[in-house]
Order: C-alpha cells, then structure tokens, then sequence
C-alpha cells in the first residue's frame, strides 16, 4: 500500500504522525470507446480552445478564473500556503457519539498508520476511542479543498471516513411523500412480520456483485460468437389497485420457506 498523504491527527495539543491510506476500492469491468468500423481505441486529446492544438501533459496548469477572460496559475505551493498548519493536520477538534452522525454525510474511507515515533500515541487514541464509545470529529485538508472528517477506531485500525458537509446534501423538499394515514393495521403488522423474517445478522462478506459476474458471462457468450440470452424478469411494480395483503402473506410465505431450506 501506498499513503496518500503524511502530516499529524491531533487531539487536544497532542500531535501524532501518521501516514494516510485509501481503504476502499472500486471493482468494475474495464470498458473503453474504440471505433465501431474497425474497433480502434479512441484517444482524448487536450486541446486548446484558441489555437486547437493539442497541448502536452507538461504544459498545463491549473488556473482560476477570477474574472472572464483572465485566470491566475496555482502551484501546489500555493494550496499549503493557504493555511501551512491544515495542509499538514488531521485537527480533531470535537467527539460525539456515532449513533448521532447520519450516514448520508459519510463518504470515501481511509486507515490510519502511525509513523514509528508516534505508535503509542496513536495506541493512546485508539483506545481512548474504545473506551468512551465515541468518535472524533475533524477536519484536514486534501489536495485542494477541506473536507470534515469521523475519526474511529475499529479493531487495532483508526478509520478516517471523509463527511459531506451541511450544505452539500440536497434538500428532498421538493419530494411528493406520502403519509401514514393511507396505510391499514393489517397491512403494517404483516409488514413488521416480513422484516422480522428477513432478518439476519449483518455479516459484510455474504454479499458479493453478482451483477458484474453475470455481465462477465454475457462477455464470455460474445467473445465465443455466441448471442447472448437475457437472464430474469422485468419486476412488476405494485399498484394502489391491488391487493397488498395478498402481496404481503406471499412475500412472507416465501422468506419462511427460504429460511427454512437454509
């Protein structure tokens, strides 16, 4: 593995090396655009706008356009002398419980590792955070922008997950929601039944992406020269006309009988 970022998480006035490191990855079928005539890659060029010519990695820059017309050039020097302090520090600068942290302002994940010099302070934390059965707020800066940040312990790791700020959610106002007063006892207590039948303890790797392995199959097919058969059926979507009773009972007799063949 390598860190993405170095720097220090600090608590109060202790400072503590660590190194930064991506936690989760992304697992995807690699797709590419070619030409349908002879299936040759397409390439994309970086062209300039004014003249048309492609311009080389080398020669780009990142620039701000503070009025139309006219950008200013920023270096990556230029984003640590922003605040030098930030660019270096995961600052943890309040602790709550989990419990009161939504999960939809929880974003990317990342693992903590001390740098030698730091193990027992890192310990320190970790197990701090243990014990009080709290989690750390933070902020610190990557690459070019803050982000709030969930400090946690878990096991013998401390995870980072970066957070969604307040105003980067959107506000489901304008959803047409319905309420509560549309649904009959009956219907709501076979409900409850159908969750409780379908409950299991959370256990991460029973799940797996069983559409990519089916997309993998139709690859396979195309690659023989084989046309490929659709696999599974449209769902049929539930409507105010039917019976949703009926529904229920079945859709419950089903989870018994899956349950009890497992």
């Amino acid at each position: 593995m390598r860190s993405i970022w170095e720097g220090a998480i600090s608590f109060g006035l202790i400072n503590i090396p660590v190194r930064l490191y991506t936690a989760s990855r992304e697992r995807k079928l690699a797709f590419h655009y070619v030409h349908k005539g002879d299936f040759c890659p397409i390439k994309y060029l970086k062209i300039c706008k004014t003249t048309g010519k492609e311009i080389p990695y080398e020669e780009i820059v990142r620039g701000f356009e503070y009025e139309k017309g006219n950008f200013v050039i920023l270096e990556d020097k230029d984003f640590e002398k922003a605040d030098v302090k930030k660019s270096h520090l995961i600052d943890v600068f309040q602790f709550v419980e989990e419990k009161e942290i939504d999960p939809i302002y929880l974003e990317k994940p990342y693992y903590l590792e001390p740098q030698n010099s730091a193990r027992k302070a890192f310990v320190l934390l970790r197990e701090a955070l243990k014990k009080t059965k709290k989690v750390g707020i933070a902020k610190f800066v990557l690459r070019t922008r803050e982000y709030l940040a969930m400090v946690r312990a878990n096991d013998d790791f401390i995870i980072l997950n970066q957070m969604r700020y307040a105003d980067e959610i959107v506000n489901p106002k304008d959803l047409i929601l319905p309420g509560v007063e549309m649904l009959q006892k009956r219907e709501l207590e076979i409900a409850i039944k159908l969750i409780d039948q379908l409950s299991d303890k959370f256990v991460i790797t029973n799940y797996h992406d069983t559409y990519t392995e089916a997309l993998e199959k139709i690859i396979a097919a195309k690659v023989k020269g084989e046309v490929p058969k659709a696999h599974g059926t449209m769902p049929v979507p539930v409507t105010e006309m039917e019976d949703i009773i009926e529904k229920l009972k079945l859709s419950l007799k089903h989870a018994q009988k899956h349950k009890q063949l497992h």
